[in-house]
């Protein structure tokens, strides 16, 4: 493939990993749709509601390691398409269920295996097409899980008005099965046959032992346990506010549009401020918002608060994989992605489920909100020390 064909084969597979990130993480936050049904389809509490979101969402990016050692050995394409797979499978499996247990069981595994092949893989297989314009390549791609944050929770809602909670998810099973298996279907990485010319960068097991890699693993522990509160109890809260449940669902997606918005526009002023104070100031804009939603009633102020919240998390989603890049270079890019949303898995695990729990024991949402604030403050405390020492790259070529 000679040089031009491969520059333009680069935006293919951005355009199949936004793809793909739009499936994934459309089924992942479609939940805050279903939330309502399944409380009261099995009379559970919202702690045990939110915790089904919660092992999926530990289970994706505890996934994404593996997947990302997977990826860099075997290739991109076969682990997504694997991924698509069980995207699909537990849309439909959720369909059938009967019982909590039952989707902690399925649904819960099977979303967060499939959310784990199809996103690490589909951000590492990006990075090395691009010398140029890295950042906003990564950041169209990327893109794909604000486009997803909105389309996801809006069709399940009009799915379950036209079909019932379980026909929406037969019908997001094929959603997922259809689009995500074509854009699985054309990905891969660059140079995956030239064993000649290897890609420069530190090792996996080199990059673990490095103070940037425990910093950011720390930062991305404390930004998740609040980050995701919000995908999952925005609508809840909404409708004890006395919204309506579309208006609820409106809100969630509301952060979807922010986050678009974020991944697009952050790349040149990241280019000019630096990409590591820009991934502070990002997570102080998330503990910002917490306060903001800590101090909202008016409908007005929660959907400025979704579409910033959903801007600073979108900018720093798209400013990891570049920050990753040049700190480690490509060698291991996927493996190390993988390695650090370990971190976001642990936070992510514990924050909606321990949301859902102090709502059930005090009946609001105010401690989860102030606890969001501190965290991401935390995540921003984690970053300085690597703006400071301006965080030199770590590969030497």
């Amino acid at each position: 493939m000679d040089k031009q064909n491969t520059n333009r084969y680069g935006w293919v597979v951005v355009a199949a990993a936004f793809t793909l990130m739009m499936v994934g993480f459309g089924a992942a936050y479609s939940f805050a749709a279903f939330f309502g049904a399944l409380e009261k389809e099995f009379g559970a509490s919202r702690g045990d509601i939110a915790l089904v979101f919660s092992m999926g969402a530990f289970l994706w990016f505890l996934s994404g390691a593996p997947a990302g050692v997977l990826a860099d050995r075997y290739g991109v394409r076969g682990v997504a398409l694997a991924g698509v797979a069980c995207l699909a499978a537990a849309l439909w499996v959720a369909s059938r269920a009967q019982s909590l247990g039952v989707l902690y069981a399925t649904y819960s595994i099977g979303l967060g295996l499939g959310v784990g092949l199809t996103y690490v893989p589909s951000i590492g297989a990006v990075q090395p097409w691009f010398r140029e314009n890295r950042a906003f390549a990564s950041g169209l791609a990327v893109a794909g899980i604000g486009a997803g944050n909105i389309a996801g929770p809006l069709l399940a809602e009009w799915w379950i008005s036209l079909f019932g909670w379980r026909g929406a998810y037969v019908a997001l099973a094929v959603f997922v099965a259809v689009l995500g298996g074509l854009a699985a279907a054309v990905i891969r990485q660059k140079d995956r046959h030239a064993p000649s010319r290897p890609l420069e960068g530190v090792p996996l097991r080199a990059a673990v032992r490095t103070a940037p890699f425990a910093l950011l693993f720390a930062s991305l522990t404390f930004s998740c346990i609040g980050l995701f509160v919000p995908m999952v109890h925005l609508g809840p809260f909404a409708v004890d506010a006395g919204y309506s449940a579309a208006q609820g669902v409106a809100l969630v997606s509301l952060i979807g549009v922010g986050s678009l918005a974020g991944r697009f526009t952050i790349g040149a002023p990241a280019d000019r401020l630096g990409r590591l104070p820009s991934l502070a100031a990002m997570y102080a804009g998330l503990a910002t918002m917490f306060l903001v939603w800590w101090l909202a009633s008016a409908y007005w102020v929660l959907a400025l608060f979704a579409l910033v919240f959903g801007a600073c998390y979108g900018a720093y989603v798209a400013l990891l994989p570049t920050i990753v890049m040049d700190l480690y270079g490509a060698r291991s890019l996927s493996s190390i992605i993988g390695c650090l949303y370990t971190g976001c898995g642990i936070g992510t695990l514990l924050g909606p489920w321990l949301a859902g729990a102090a709502f059930d024991a005090f009946g609001s949402y105010q401690l989860p909100m102030l606890a969001g604030a501190a965290f991401s403050l935390a995540a921003a405390a984690c970053i300085l020390p690597l703006c400071h020492g301006r965080a030199k790259t770590v590969h030497s070529g």
